[in-house]
């Protein structure tokens, strides 16, 4: 098993449609629930562990989760609300080490919920259309229309899902 991709990449050449959508918004509006099933009664060691040699730990997938959806809400929002804006990209791994990976999972679970459920309810109040509006991405250089973006974050979702799911079911 490719313990870096263990859902596999995701592919970027697939072409979403809209009849896609009630079952990437439901991976979305799902993983704060799917994570707490997960790390239910376990062990500081575990949540210390990481899903791969030079991988993270299940503690920091968890607030990289928050940190990447955190943005994603925001990146929906914006190019809802302008004109094919251009996102921010932030350094991943510096986030990483800065106080806020410190704090407790309970905490950072009540902030993944709560990111979670203003998203889906972003998503799930979109018409049609708006899932043709588009951010650009700077680095990818991706004019990511709201469709492309909502099954990336899905598969983002469920990719991370799998890195925790790789030591809390191993254990």
């Amino acid at each position: 098993m490719n313990k870096k991709y263990p859902i596999g990449e995701f592919d970027f050449n697939k072409q979403w449609k809209v009849k896609d959508l009630p079952e990437l918004i439901e991976d979305i509006r799902s993983l704060p629930l799917k994570v707490k099933a997960e790390l239910y009664g376990q062990s500081d060691e575990v949540l210390n562990s990481p899903y791969r040699d030079g991988g993270w730990t299940v503690s920091q997938v968890v607030h990289h989760l928050c940190d990447s959806h955190m943005n994603a809400l925001i990146r929906v929002k914006l190019a809802l609300t302008e004109d094919n804006p251009t996102i921010k990209p932030y350094d991943e791994s510096a986030w990483t080490d800065l106080g806020d990976y410190e704090i407790s999972m309970k905490s950072t679970l009540r902030m993944l919920t709560a990111i979670h459920e203003k998203w889906a309810a972003v998503l799930n109040n979109m018409k049609k259309k708006h899932f043709k509006r588009t951010f650009h991405h700077p680095e990818s250089g991706i004019d990511y229309t709201l469709l492309l973006a909502t099954a990336h974050y899905a598969w983002h979702c469920n990719h991370h899902l799998a890195h925790i799911q790789l030591v809390t079911q191993n254990q």
